[in-house]
């Protein structure tokens, strides 16, 4: 269930036609447009290059058989990860993501900012550390 990515209290309604986050009421429009960063159309792909990219779709399933429940909790309990999602560039960038119609194109422009970029390797090394220190010691995941 998603909540209003203003207020952060209602079910939202509506989606910003600028930069697709989405909003419970007119007041939390009106308190978002003065801070609306408009979502930046992707190039468009050519069709020869599409080869290259995975085009397979993909579920939060699919992410939990990768990585276990337990590790990914470990993302909540990072004070990297929470000093860096202080910086609204960031947090509007994850908003955009959640919020758009296409997931799959707006992460690939989303991975064009180095500020993306450091928290998906931030959000990677703690799940892959976490793997490999519960592999070494023995207690490796079933």
């Amino acid at each position: 269930m998603q909540i209003c990515s203003v207020c952060s209290e209602h079910t939202p309604k509506y989606k910003c036609p600028a930069c697709k986050i989405r909003y419970c009421s007119l007041g939390c429009y009106k308190r978002h447009k003065d801070t609306c960063l408009p979502v930046e159309q992707p190039a468009p792909i050519d069709p020869d290059a599409t080869d290259s990219f995975n085009t397979e779709t993909w579920t939060v399933e699919d992410v939990v058989d990768k990585a276990p429940l337990q590790r990914l909790k470990l993302l909540g309990q990072s004070k990297e990860l929470r000093d860096l999602l202080c910086n609204p560039h960031l947090r509007h960038l994850l908003r955009s993501i959640d919020c758009a119609d296409s997931k799959d194109a707006a992460m690939k422009a989303a991975m064009q900012e180095p500020l993306f970029v450091e928290f998906s390797d931030r959000c990677l090394k703690i799940v892959e550390n976490e793997a490999k220190s519960s592999t070494s010691n023995g207690a490796g995941v079933l």
